[in-house]
């Protein structure tokens, strides 16, 4: 079994005078049904998001606007992924510890997630999920 790793995805981009337009479907650009979205926004210029990782749910992430750094942990090592550009997303698997700093003023993070809202798929302590991630 090939183990999902986090990965840059492009967008399609419809480049027009009038402004450009991308887009996301299902299973064409992110490797999941989309079950939910949500999107993360009025984060003061620099601030953080604390970070938790997911038993279950991938996420694809998007900045629609502004810019920010998403930073991913496997448990061993450490990436930072800077997202600047709305036709670009970065597809986050299960069972990776992430949290998001460096907002710029006015950011904007489009999330899409795998799964439905579910309190008990969240893992917020970073011991734990090094626990569980060795297991």
């Amino acid at each position: 079994m090939i183990k999902p790793e986090p990965l840059i995805i492009e967008l399609p981009k419809v480049c027009d005078p009038r402004g450009n337009l991308s887009f996301i479907e299902s299973q064409e650009h992110v490797p999941f049904d989309i079950k939910r979205s949500y999107w993360i926004y009025d984060v003061p210029g620099g601030m953080y998001r604390e970070g938790h990782a997911f038993r279950e749910q991938d996420e694809f992430i998007v900045a629609l606007a502004g810019s920010f750094d998403v930073v991913l942990h496997d448990g061993n090592s450490e990436r930072r992924f800077h997202m600047a550009r709305s036709y670009y997303g970065l597809y986050v698997p299960r069972m990776t510890w992430r949290s998001i700093d460096n907002f710029s003023t006015c950011s904007v993070a489009l999330v899409l997630s795998s799964t439905h809202y579910d309190p008990n798929d969240y893992i917020e302590d970073f011991e734990e999920y090094k626990r569980l991630k060795n297991e």
